[in-house]
């Protein structure tokens, strides 16, 4: 995609962003170096990370179809492993010195404090992408990625408190380093195996409402959604901390068990199965919005049923290494990113998301741009299997040139057939103003039910 200048303005935003992450980042290496020791904190650290790239894999998984930029998932990450724990440990500290004189357990704070602050910090990262960054957030999977890597960020930082501080440093103190490795043991198998993913389950409730407030067209779910989503995150969370607290309060272990057990682990899988469900639907969209272009003379049938399912986009790589190369390869998964972005970008545009006249414009000046590249990463690969016949798509039929020289005109299968390298006839040139951005207007019925699968 063509590179545009950053504004003086967004620079500055930029640069003051940075300068937050870095500051808090500076001010938990200090807090935590100076509560835990140096070498609880190493300890810590190592710990702490070692399951940090399995969980960022799995929000990875989910984004496959249309991955994000890089700079946008290391800034959720960050933000959560530093801006979300310092606010969140300062408030904390501050609140349990407030229960502590009111002459209340310092344990209501882990109920009435922390689950709201940080929620509240951990979203809002991903919210300031919302706001500033709309287009990013394409859709709930995309809004599930970014609190997820909030969150996973989050809890990194959070492990290195419980596994140097109350795990190895507790256990040096009383007992020695023999019993200090234990305990960073014992709350590594507690804490992180057992229960590493309650912090991106919470979280991931706000990724919800951020991911319908991203398709919506009607302003009160663009800002009701999030709301929701971030109260039913802190309701959760509030759950999950209330449960250790009654059992440590009444020694009932069995509080512990049938909460963990009726409650955390049904709302874990109900989104487990949520998420992959919406990584299939966002392949789906490709044929349900694409064949608009294809009406249109921009794509062909099968390169659009080529886009339906990983496992086809996969088949449609090797095929482009086989004919072109790495070059081809390279051109085959930016050809795939551009043609998923436009699928959202004309599923917006039904959805009535634009309605501002600027946002309009620029909804209209991003889909010229990925025309664009989809017909520059398709000449590294289109036209160079020799196996197959050369051929043209005019938008309703195929024109095949035959190796005897014999041309024939050849209607679209009920079934596409994956992949067909044929060349399409010169790209429609559409006047300004040419109806609402993505509609190429009124044409012949799709060669293929968009919903043929």
């Amino acid at each position: 995609m063509p590179l545009r200048r950053v504004s003086r303005g967004r620079a500055l935003v930029l640069a003051g962003v940075i300068l937050l992450i870095a500051a808090c980042a500076v001010f938990m290496v200090f807090t935590l170096g100076e509560s835990l020791g140096v070498e609880a904190l190493l300890i810590g650290v190592v710990a702490a990370i070692l399951p940090v790239p399995v969980l960022v894999g799995c929000f990875l998984w989910l984004d496959r179809y249309e991955p994000e930029p890089l700079k946008y998932l290391i800034f959720c990450f960050a933000w959560g492993a530093f801006v979300s724990t310092a606010a969140s440990l300062t408030v904390n500290e501050f609140s349990a010195g407030l229960f502590e004189e009111a002459g209340l357990p310092t344990a209501l704070t882990a109920v009435l404090v922390a689950p709201f602050i940080e929620e509240l910090t951990k979203a809002l990262g991903p919210i300031l992408l919302l706001i500033f960054r709309r287009r990013e957030i394409s859709g709930i999977t995309d809004a599930l990625v970014y609190c997820g890597l909030s969150a996973v960020g989050f809890a990194m930082v959070e492990n290195i408190l419980y596994l140097g501080g109350y795990g190895y440093a507790t256990g040096v103190e009383r007992y020695g380093p023999a019993t200090g490795t234990q305990q960073v043991i014992a709350i590594f198998i507690v804490r992180i195996l057992l229960f590493g993913f309650a912090h991106p389950l919470f979280t991931s409730m706000t990724g919800v409402g951020l991911g319908i407030a991203a398709r919506a067209a009607d302003r009160r779910v663009r800002v009701l959604a999030p709301i929701a989503g971030l109260l039913l995150a802190m309701m959760l969370h509030g759950l999950w901390n209330l449960l250790p607290t009654l059992t440590q309060a009444t020694g009932e272990t069995l509080i512990m068990l049938y909460g963990f057990i009726g409650v955390m682990v049904p709302v874990f899988f109900g989104m487990v199965g949520l998420a992959v469900w919406l990584r299939a639907w966002e392949g789906r969209l490709t044929e349900r919005t694409l064949p608009d272009y294809v009406r249109a003379g921009w794509l062909t049938p099968p390169e659009v049923a080529a886009l339906s399912s990983l496992g086809r986009r996969h088949a449609a790589r090797v095929w482009a290494k086989r004919v072109a190369g790495d070059a081809g390869l390279r051109a085959m998964r930016g050809y795939q990113y551009a043609a998923t972005r436009l699928a959202l970008l004309r599923d917006g545009a039904l959805r009535g998301l634009d309605r501002r006249p600027v946002d309009r414009e620029r909804a209209a000046r991003e889909e010229r741009e990925l025309l664009e590249s989809i017909t520059a990463y398709r000449s590294f690969f289109v036209g160079r299997d020799p196996q197959a016949p050369a051929g043209i798509w005019d938008g309703h039929r195929y024109h095949l040139r035959f190796p005897d020289g014999s041309q024939r005109a050849v209607e679209a299968p009920d079934e596409p057939v994956v992949p067909i390298p044929v060349v399409l006839a010169p790209p429609p040139v559409l006047p300004a103003g040419y109806g609402p951005p993505g509609w190429h207007g009124p044409g012949p019925a799709a060669p293929w039910p968009p919903a043929h699968r």
